[in-house]
């Protein structure tokens, strides 16, 4: 029996890491939770807030809550200097960081604490204080009834399949 061995200088083995240094700068906000530094889309980590287009309800009323969780990451970094330290990249390409002020202040758990985002479990348990001290607190989202983002989102994309795909009765 003739068996071969491979040995590997790691040595000579550099690796690239895809993580950029820390970004800093004025950020351009695209929706509630993702905003632009320099031309790199930058996803908040640990939250997830509501999407355009995505309402609420409170005293009767329909609201925009997804506008509306723009506009209050909009006023939280308005005419401020951002950090943002890199974790990940998503499945979009985007890069996944947390994000501060100059000052020290967590951009995400300001929107979490203000009730305009939610803390996303299923990437970070960072932010579940935050989120409970808001709901607490009938802060921002939680004034009314509303759908998580990820369950919207979810049943947006049910409700566009069925749209989309016949039914077996649409053959009869």
């Amino acid at each position: 029996m003739f068996t071969q061995r491979v040995v590997i200088n790691v040595s000579s083995v550099s690796l690239v890491d895809w993580r950029p240094a820390c970004l800093s700068g004025r950020a351009t906000v695209i929706d509630g939770d993702t905003i632009d530094i320099a031309g790199e889309r930058v996803r908040l980590h640990g939250i997830d807030a509501p999407e355009l287009g995505q309402t609420f309800w409170c005293k009767g009323r329909e609201f925009d809550c997804g506008a509306m969780a723009m506009a209050a990451l909009e006023a939280l970094i308005a005419d401020i200097e951002l950090r943002c330290e890199p974790i990940e990249r998503d499945c979009y390409g985007r890069l996944v960081a947390k994000c501060f002020s100059r000052s020290g202040v967590d951009v995400c758990r300001r929107l979490v604490a203000s009730g305009w985002a939610l803390a996303f479990r299923r990437y970070s348990l960072d932010y579940v204080p935050d989120e409970i001290k808001a709901k607490e607190a009938f802060r921002g989202l939680w004034r009314g009834t509303f759908d998580k983002p990820w369950e919207w989102r979810q049943s947006g994309i049910a409700a566009r399949k069925a749209e989309i795909e016949p039914t077996p009765a649409a053959y009869s």
